[in-house]
Order: structure tokens, then C-alpha cells, then sequence
């Protein structure tokens, strides 16, 4: 089977769990700061760090189960682009300090999530 086949069907569950875990925030936080995006950029971040170390410490993964789960399924749930717009949202509203914290915030708690993955992968091995 192709591997855009495998990209395209994780990408298609990964679009679909975003929104359905994105939307379910979002209504339990409300929508003054984006917590729906934050959460889930942060859960992506932690399993594709885990994904990621399974594949350098197992070499478990082979190349179609990494297409459709780290470039679809994971490509698709991660929002780099709406964290972008909803940061952007936020300074045009002129809420500067809310833009700001949800910047760093995105970009620190993603970074360590996804070293936090790849040391649970690692402790696994």
C-alpha cells in the first residue's frame, strides 16, 4: 500500500481526535485562553517524543506504522497553525499578557513534553 495511504488515514483520526479533545476543553475551560489548543499541542508533543524514542531505543515502528502515526495521526493533531491564529487573536484584541503566555507557554510545555515522552520511552526500553 502506498505510504500517503497511511498518512492520509492518520491524518484523518488525528484531524478528527483534535477536535473532538480541543472542543471538549475548550467548553469545560471556556474560551477566555486557549487551553483546548494548549492541551492538545502538549499531548502531541509528549507522544510524538514517545513515538520517536521507541523508534531509537526499540527500533519498534517500521515506516508505514511511522506515517500513519507520526506524520498523519500526530500532524494532524498537534495545531501549530491555530495556536498561531489564536495567539495572533489575542494581540489583535490587544490582550497582550494572555498572547504572551500563551506563547511561551505553548513552546516550553511542548518542548518538555516531548522530552518527557522520550524519556518514558527510553525507561521503557
Amino acid at each position: 500500500m502506498p505510504t500517503w495511504v497511511f498518512v492520509g488515514a492518520g491524518g484523518f483520526l488525528g484531524a478528527v481526535a483534535r477536535w473532538a479533545l480541543s472542543g471538549a476543553i475548550t467548553r469545560a475551560a471556556g474560551v477566555a485562553f486557549p487551553w483546548g489548543t494548549l492541551c492538545v499541542n502538549v499531548l502531541g508533543s509528549l507522544l510524538i517524543g514517545f513515538l520517536m524514542g521507541l523508534v531509537e531505543y526499540r527500533g519498534t515502528l517500521g515506516p508505514e506504522a511511522r506515517a500513519f502515526l507520526i506524520v498523519g495521526g500526530l500532524g494532524a493533531f498537534t495545531t501549530f497553525s491555530t495556536f498561531s491564529h489564536e495567539t495572533m487573536a489575542l494581540v489583535r484584541t490587544h490582550q497582550l499578557m494572555l498572547a504572551f503566555a500563551n506563547a511561551v507557554g505553548s513552546v516550553v510545555s511542548c518542548l518538555v513534553a516531548a522530552a518527557a515522552g522520550w524519556a518514558l520511552a527510553k525507561a521503557l526500553s
